[in-house]
Formats: C-alpha cells, structure tokens, sequence
C-alpha cells in the first residue's frame, strides 16, 4: 500500500489549520485605535510607533483571508487596518501612500513600489470581503500604479519615488515587481478586470521568462534604468541584498503557476520556469548542514548571508504544495517534507508564538535584520496554501474552499 503524502495526512492538515488559528491569535493586536503594533519577540509591542507600509496592508491581507476562512472576530482589525492606509498613509498633497507613518505623521515620505504594491493587495482582500472602504481604496491605488509607477515601455514598475514623484534614483529592482504581480493577479481575481493580468503577465515575463531563464533559472534582483541585470548591486540587507535570494525564486516558483492557472494554462513557459526556479534554488540555496535555505547567495551559487530566515522557508512549502497539486511534482513533494520538518522543529516558537524571523550560525533566534516577530503574512500563507485544493489560490474565494 502506498502511504498517503504527508500534505493529505488527515492529522497533518489539522496541523495546518491550527497553525494558522495559532498565527492569527499571535498576530492579532490592534484594538481599533490606530496602526498595528510591532511585535517583540514574546508578543508583546516594540516600542516606537513607527508603522510601515507593508506591514500594515500585508496585516489586513491576512486578516482578510482568515476572516474568509470563518475565523471570527476580525472585523476591528480589518477596518483598523483600512483607516490607517486611507488616513496615516496616504499622501493628502501628491497621492499616494507614503513609505512609513507614525502618529505624527510621514517618518519616511517616500512613495515605493514595494509599499504600493502591498496597498494593492490588502485594497482586493478587503473587497472579497466586503469592506466598505476596499473599493475607493482599489480605485485609488490602482490609478497610482497605472499613472506613477508603471512603465509601459518596460513592462514592469518604477521603483520609488520623493514624495513629490520626482526621481529618487536610476535602480530598477524585481522584488517590487514581484509582489506587484501577486497584487495585481489578487486585483485580477477579485473584479475579473483582464488589465490587471495582463500588467501581471508582462512583469513575469521581464523579470522571469527573459532574465531569469538567461541566469539559469536564478532570480536577477538588481537592475540599471534600462533593465540590465546590476550584478556588483550592494544595498539595503533587508530589501535589496547583493546576489541571488533563493526565497524569491521559490516566491516566483509558486506565483507563476497561479498566473499560469489564471490565464487558462496557456503559457507553457510558466510551468517550466516554475520548475526550474524551484529545483536549481532547492539544490543550491539549501544548507545541508543545518537545514533551511541561505538569505542569499553569490552569482557562482556561494552562500553570502548565512542567516536563515523564516520567509524563503515558508515560499518553498508553498510552492512545493503548489507544484504537487497542479503539476505532481513528486521531487518538490519531498520538499515539502523537508522544509515543514525543519522549520517545526527549528522556526515555530512553541512557547510565546509566531515564528522565530532569523536563526544564527548555531540555530539560535537572533535579531540581526529583524527586530521581534514583524511578520504574519509569509507563515501564514505557508500554513494555509498546501490547505487548498488545486485551482484554490489566495486571491480566490475561499469561502468553503476547506469544506
């Protein structure tokens, strides 16, 4: 007999599902009153008050989605959410939203595609459901994106931006325009506007089908104005680390065959791509050592930051499911495996909650890059996509998707 995959364990995906209700509980802190607080890493709020762009609307994404899946009671933190994009982040001058807030005001008053695209995203998950505010939002915000940030003759966003959307710089970057694909498929998803899919479908095609394919299936972050791969790029360690980053080829492995699906399966390139992302970054981003992916690698496949982070943990469990589901991809299926065991025993804080962000050369949570637990939206995904029957993505209706 053969034994049933651990993804369709019965006991496993209840597994799955407290994790999520664990995450939410963890994550839920905002009482109505403003911005979501930061959390330390035994839940309690960081001081400071300082609110960024992404974490706010990637907040009301979740919340969106478990309140979907019939967890109740996050009404308060959905609308809480909403108010402070629409009020604390957005620009009443120049449009726009800007990049971090805190009661006062604008802290950082740039305008990020990163930020915008998040904005994007939390904007189509209030709409599924329901939220008053989430169609003037979507409406405003894809006007942004349509008129500052998207370039046509590209076929992918602009960077960033002053508050006044003059120039900031010449760097064109592909983590922006990956999580502007995933947004803008939630868009696609939620109103069936085609526009929306076809934006999608052009970045990927920049930044997948053309770049990554001529790197050997390795994710080029950094770009010059003209869209020339930057390979000697050194910024910010956290959004623009030199190298490769493996959890953004597994991010793209996963998205791909969503857009894939969305499309009507007709781009047979996604599903190679896909395939090819995950198995080059699964053989070569792995730390056999100790378990886990590298943050990021040279262009000769070398590890350069050694930390482990949680995130490209949780890409690689959801685009192993995915792979499974839509392609029965049995190598990615012991991926899964794999991963789960390492991030159980090693990521999920059993004693405060949430997951650890990042672990030392000795496996120990560290706060090098991160400070406290400021994440919901990677390990939540991870624990709710293998959920999903194939065809079932996050932009979809979930309501009875787990019946």
């Amino acid at each position: 007999m053969t034994a049933l995959p651990l993804i369709d364990r019965p006991l496993h995906r209840q597994w799955l599902a407290q994790q999520v209700f664990d995450l939410v509980r963890f994550h839920r802190t905002g009482d109505g009153s403003g911005g979501f607080a930061s959390l330390a890493m035994d839940g309690t709020a960081l001081a400071g008050g300082r609110f960024q762009l992404h974490d706010v609307t990637r907040l009301v994404h979740c919340f969106a989605l478990a309140k979907q899946l019939g967890i109740p009671g996050l009404d308060v933190q959905i609308d809480q959410g909403m108010r402070f994009i629409t009020s604390a982040h957005h620009d009443p001058s120049h449009g726009g939203y800007y990049w971090a807030v805190n009661t006062d005001g604008a802290v950082v008053s740039d305008k990020l595609a990163y930020g915008h695209a998040f904005v994007l995203l939390a904007a189509s998950s209030a709409l599924r459901v329901g939220h008053p505010m989430a169609q003037a939002l979507l409406t405003d915000i894809s006007n942004v994106i349509n008129t500052r940030f998207w370039d046509d003759t590209a076929g992918a966003v602009i960077d960033e931006f002053h508050a006044d959307w003059s120039d900031i710089s010449n760097y064109r970057g592909q983590n922006s325009n990956m999580h502007m694909t995933e947004a803008l498929m939630a868009a696609f998803d939620v109103t069936g506007d085609r526009q929306y899919l076809i934006k999608a479908k052009r970045i990927a095609d920049l930044i997948i089908n053309r770049h990554a394919r001529a790197c050997g299936w390795r994710v080029a972050e950094h770009f010059t104005r003209d869209w020339a791969v930057d390979l000697t790029y050194e910024g910010d360690p956290m959004f623009r680390p030199a190298g490769t980053t493996p959890g953004h080829a597994l991010e793209w492995s996963r998205l791909l065959l969503q857009l894939w699906d969305l499309d009507g399966r007709t781009a047979d390139w996604m599903v190679e791509a896909s395939q090819g992302l995950f198995h080059t970054t699964t053989r070569d981003g792995w730390n056999a050592d100790q378990g886990g992916f590298h943050y990021t690698l040279d262009w000769h496949d070398q590890p350069l930051q050694t930390l482990r982070l949680w995130w490209p943990n949780a890409e690689a469990i959801g685009a192993a499911a995915l792979l499974w589901r839509m392609l029965g991809d049995t190598a990615a299926l012991a991926w899964y495996d794999k991963v789960w065991d390492v991030v159980a025993r090693s990521f999920i804080d059993t004693k405060h909650g949430g997951w650890f962000p990042e672990l030392d050369a000795a496996g120990q949570p560290t706060e090098i890059i991160f400070k406290g637990k400021p994440d919901l939206y990677h390990a939540f995904q991870a624990c709710l996509i293998p959920l999903l029957p194939a065809g079932v993505h996050l932009s979809s209706n979930l309501c009875g998707a787990l019946a």
